[in-house]
């Protein structure tokens, strides 16, 4: 019984030896992999050469501008052929990429400086008013280098709602006149067209904002004091939402999306005999598509909206 006792405790020694040797491993391993993201992430503030330095930083700042370029590019091209693009993510990575490669010249011929540079990714961030992207540079000047992943941010804010477009097409026009779009008869159709031909009565001379603009009003319960919500829709400031489509799936057409999205209240015109229809923020009619009880903003102004809606404004 000794005996057996006694290789037991051996081989438990060299289990636990064996663990102990896996889990340093495991450490050590995480320990590089983290020693490399803080190399990467540091790697402009270790170059020691200034004006190699002050180059690789003037290319950093620019990739903010290139991807809003890119970005606007694409979205201009989904407005004007009121078409979706198929994957947004990757025709704004090709925009983006041509563009880079332009600069890449005109480094060289600036600076002397070979950058080559691949877009890596173009994506939402946690606010949904920021789009970002990830590109890998590879630089050499005299002998200097340079490999690192720069990201990049830029706001949507001031970029045209392309949703509206791509979901009316030429098929249900519509026209814009300064910052508003004005859709006539469009969405009565559209709504017909989806089933919904009561409801579509009440959008008969409806309106929303042509660009994208952030609402100041935080928290949103706050629209429900005094004149805020007609501030809000005269301004025609979109909201945060987990319901509606982020920027790059509006571009492809989609009224509501997985990511951390946006909503803007379509407005319509009272009429006393039309007290219910579909709730008014876009991506409700554009693909939701519940009621909700005419709420009068002012002589002129009216939402349709669903309780959820009235709860997070603030307008119960």
């Amino acid at each position: 019984m000794m005996k057996l006792l006694k290789i037991g405790s051996k081989g438990n020694i060299l289990i636990g030896t064996m663990a102990i040797l896996i889990v340093s491993f495991i450490i050590l391993a995480i320990f590089i992999v983290s020693s490399l993201y803080l190399v990467d992430s540091e790697n402009i503030e270790s170059i020691s050469n200034d004006n190699f330095k002050y180059i690789i930083e003037d290319y950093d700042k620019n990739i903010e501008s290139k991807l809003h370029e890119s970005i606007e590019d694409t979205s201009q091209k989904v407005v004007m052929s009121r078409f979706p693009v198929q994957d947004s993510e990757d025709t704004i990575k090709k925009e983006l990429n041509k563009k880079l490669d332009s600069q890449n010249r005109e480094f060289k011929e600036k600076y002397g400086i070979t950058i080559e540079s691949n877009v890596l990714s173009v994506e939402t961030t946690d606010s949904p008013f920021i789009i970002k992207t990830n590109v890998q540079i590879n630089a050499e000047k005299d002998g200097e280098k340079f490999s690192s992943v720069l990201t990049g941010k830029t706001s949507i804010e001031g970029l045209k709602d392309p949703l509206p477009f791509t979901k009316c097409g030429f098929s249900l026009p519509f026209f814009y006149i300064g910052d508003r779009i004005q859709y006539g008869t469009s969405l009565t159709e559209y709504l017909a067209l989806h089933g919904a031909v009561d409801a579509g009565q009440g959008y008969i001379g409806a309106s929303s904002p042509l660009t994208i603009k952030k609402c100041p009003f935080d928290p949103y319960t706050h629209h429900g004091d005094g004149l805020t919500l007609k501030k809000c829709l005269d301004d025609g400031y979109f909201h945060e939402s987990a319901d509606g489509s982020c920027y790059l799936c509006r571009l492809e057409g989609k009224g509501t999306c997985p990511h951390y999205g946006l909503e803007v209240f379509i407005v319509t015109l009272p009429n006393p005999e039309i007290q219910m229809s579909t709730s008014a923020p876009d991506h409700v009619i554009f693909k939701d598509s519940y009621p909700g009880l005419a709420y009068e903003v002012w002589p002129t102004q009216r939402l349709f909206l669903d309780s959820s809606h009235r709860q997070k404004y603030g307008l119960i």
